[in-house]
């Protein structure tokens, strides 16, 4: 076991912190580091933008359904899906603007997400928490004309950083068995892996030590998927240049 995998198993979602700034020569440090991720074909298409503003936080906030650590957080950051560079890049080399190429969009989401995730591990690796915030995604026009976001950029999630201020649990992840195929997926295991696993879930959130529920990992899943559709996205994403194709 290395640091950096104790870092990963480590993992929890921060949202209460302690009232300490953050050094802006150390966030620029993490969001550097961050950078290394791997990127397809180099195109780096993600940007992030800090979120200073007290209003913009408290809109945001009240955007993503009410979430106040956005608002307490000592810094927020929207990581951004952006191909505006690549299109600029595409156009002075004869090649013309982007077409809305689902393909593109993938690898602009895939950028960002890859970078972010870089992001947070960095972060905890220096004692800091974090949680990602999808419920900008409620509204993402409104988070867009607050940022001032172009077309070809859109908002993918934001990130809470800041010195904890709790120490939730570790929430166990799916077994290494599940998640792993050889070969070929195996799909006649699936009912018996998430039973296996709703069970392992229920006990974990009667036994936690802070916010203990009755609930397993299919409630949750299936509440967080079929009652958060955003069924707003397709349409939001073609104004914004993308998924035209």
């Amino acid at each position: 076991m290395n640091p950096i995998i104790e870092a990963q198993l480590a993992h929890r979602s921060i949202r209460k912190y302690l009232d300490k700034d953050i050094e802006p020569t150390l966030l620029y440090q993490l969001i550097n580091s961050a950078q290394g991720a791997a990127s397809s074909s180099f195109i780096q298409a993600y940007s992030l933008v800090q979120v200073t503003n007290t209003e913009n936080r408290k809109k945001i906030a009240t955007l993503a359904g009410g979430q106040n650590w956005v608002e307490a957080a000592p810094e927020f950051l929207v990581i951004c899906a952006d191909l505006s560079r690549v299109e600029y890049a595409c156009v002075e080399q004869g090649l013309g603007k982007l077409e809305g190429q689902a393909e593109h969009f993938l690898t602009a989401t895939v950028d960002a997400a890859l970078m972010a995730q870089n992001l947070m591990l960095a972060a905890e690796s220096v004692g800091l928490g974090a949680v990602f915030i999808g419920g900008i995604r409620n509204d993402p026009a409104q988070v867009s004309e607050l940022l001032s976001l172009p077309e070809q950029v859109y908002p993918v999630f934001g990130i809470c950083l800041g010195y904890p201020d709790a120490e939730p649990d570790v929430k166990p992840r799916l077994p290494v068995d599940v998640v792993l195929h050889t070969d070929r997926y195996d799909a006649s295991r699936c009912e018996a892996d998430v039973k296996a696993y709703d069970a392992q879930m229920e006990d974990y959130y009667q036994s936690r030590g802070d916010n203990q529920k009755t609930s397993n990992w299919s409630e949750q899943t299936a509440a967080a998927v079929q009652k958060k559709k955003r069924e707003h996205m397709l349409a939001f994403l073609q104004e914004r240049g993308f998924l035209k194709h």
